[in-house]
């Protein structure tokens, strides 16, 4: 999918996190552009700075210092506006599936489909993830890939503008990872998200229109893929 103009941007992000009297500077002036309908893939080693940097991205978490903008707008810092930003504009994927046991699958992703401006009907999420046939089953009955799978269709049932991905994969085996791989693409281009995905695994970085490398809280290196590849294409 060809990506335009950038859709949430940061420019000169610090984060510095206080540990008693120790600092710990977990962003070092990090400028970033997600550009619409791009799908981002962001690599390196535990500690560089990929998590705190998709939560400041996703309103989880706000920077020490700098900037973001959305739309070319600078992104509100009260409270309020960065919830509605959430609620409205971004989706999240974890590396552990938060699912309610108590829920179907359907249900789980009912919880986001009610609160949403302008959802996805819940039985339609799932069938874009390929879990049509599983809306009346409990998490316990669904393997964990296909959990991950409900997890993702929650968090695009309410259209986002944005999804961010944090180690989609890292619990699950090769096979089950390609199908949740399988699943995010799908979303990405069915519904143009710009997708950010986090993961230490640089052959992901093969289905990405780009990739960029952190290490030491900074952007060490960006790359743009000239030529994609499928998820059940990359060598795990």
């Amino acid at each position: 999918m060809v990506a335009g103009a950038a859709t949430l941007f940061g420019r000169s992000l610090t984060k510095v996190y206080s540990a008693g009297d120790v600092e710990i500077d977990a962003l070092r002036g990090v400028d970033i552009d997600l550009n619409a309908s791009e799908l981002v893939v962001l690599v390196g080693p535990s500690g560089s700075g990929k998590s705190t940097l998709l939560n400041i991205l996703g309103g989880l978490d706000v920077p020490t210092s700098g900037e973001l903008f959305f739309h070319g707008a600078p992104m509100p810092r009260d409270d309020a506006a960065i919830t509605r930003f959430r609620r409205d504009h971004v989706g999240f994927v974890f590396q552990f599936y938060n699912l309610i046991a108590s829920l179907t699958a359907e249900e789980n992703v009912a919880l986001v489909t009610e609160i949403a401006r302008a959802p996805l009907a819940p039985r339609d999420a799932l069938a874009l993830v390929g879990l049509e046939t599983r809306c009346d089953a409990f998490p316990a009955q669904l393997s964990g890939g296909e959990q991950q799978r409900v997890a993702i269709a929650r968090a695009i049932a309410k259209r986002p503008d944005i999804l961010l991905c944090d180690e989609p994969t890292g619990a699950l085996d090769s096979q089950t990872g390609v199908r949740v791989l399988e699943a995010i693409e799908t979303i990405h281009h069915e519904l143009g998200t710009t997708t950010a995905l986090i993961t230490h695994n640089r052959a992901i970085a093969g289905m990405a229109d780009r990739v960029i490398r952190f290490a030491d809280g900074r952007i060490a290196e960006t790359a743009t893929n000239p030529h994609r590849v499928a998820p059940r294409e990359i060598e795990w």
